[in-house]
């Protein structure tokens, strides 16, 4: 695998995104980059809010998140929200240092002029979140996840302008229903080494 390969992981809730992300990125010897993202932004920042009012406040958007802010939208982002502005800056930065997996936080939009970057989607059928819902998350309902799912949704077409989970935004789209994670995994390897080695 090249160096400085990028890879940005986007899930549906209960599909088992983030247990992919995590392999992924253990087999690369790599970094997976999530919430530390959030971190990183808010030392900029200098906000020492506590953590978990971070992750809250990383996601929000104005009320009408019907509209989008285009192209290179990080830096036009209003005033009252720069968080997202940090987070890409941090996103960026972490790219131009070597390869990396990203989990979620805009990442495939934010690094869609990086060379060698592959964008994936994991979603799962609804039987399948449902019962992960039950076991991983708390006791979580699908209709919990959906709920979060509609709110992750709407701040990612506030900032980029794209519809979250449209095939046109991702390299490949893997729905883990019927597949082990770790399957998906190599097989988003296999997919990066594939199409690398296709351009040589």
């Amino acid at each position: 695998m090249k160096t400085n390969t990028m890879v940005t992981i986007t899930r549906q809730y209960g599909s088992g995104g983030r247990e992919i992300a995590d392999l992924v990125a253990k087999k690369m010897g790599v970094r997976r980059y999530d919430r530390k993202v959030v971190a990183m932004a808010a030392e900029k920042l200098g906000d020492e809010t506590n953590f978990h009012d971070l992750i809250e406040r990383s996601y929000n958007a104005p009320d009408n998140c019907l509209g989008n802010l285009g192209d290179y939208a990080y830096e036009r982002v209003p005033q009252h929200n720069r968080m997202y502005i940090e987070q890409a800056k941090v996103i960026l930065g972490i790219a131009r240092e070597g390869s990396a997996v990203f989990l979620g936080r805009c990442a495939d939009y934010i690094l869609r002029d990086t060379p060698n970057t592959f964008s994936f989607f994991i979603y799962a059928d609804n039987a399948f979140r449902q019962q992960r819902a039950k076991a991983q998350y708390a006791g979580y309902t699908l209709k919990d996840l959906d709920a979060e799912e509609k709110h992750r949704a709407q701040y990612y077409a506030y900032y980029t302008g794209r519809t979250w989970g449209d095939p046109q935004n991702y390299d490949l789209m893997i729905n883990t229903s019927n597949l082990p994670l770790e399957a998906a995994a190599n097989l988003i390897l296999s997919y990066i080494e594939m199409r690398q080695n296709a351009d040589r």
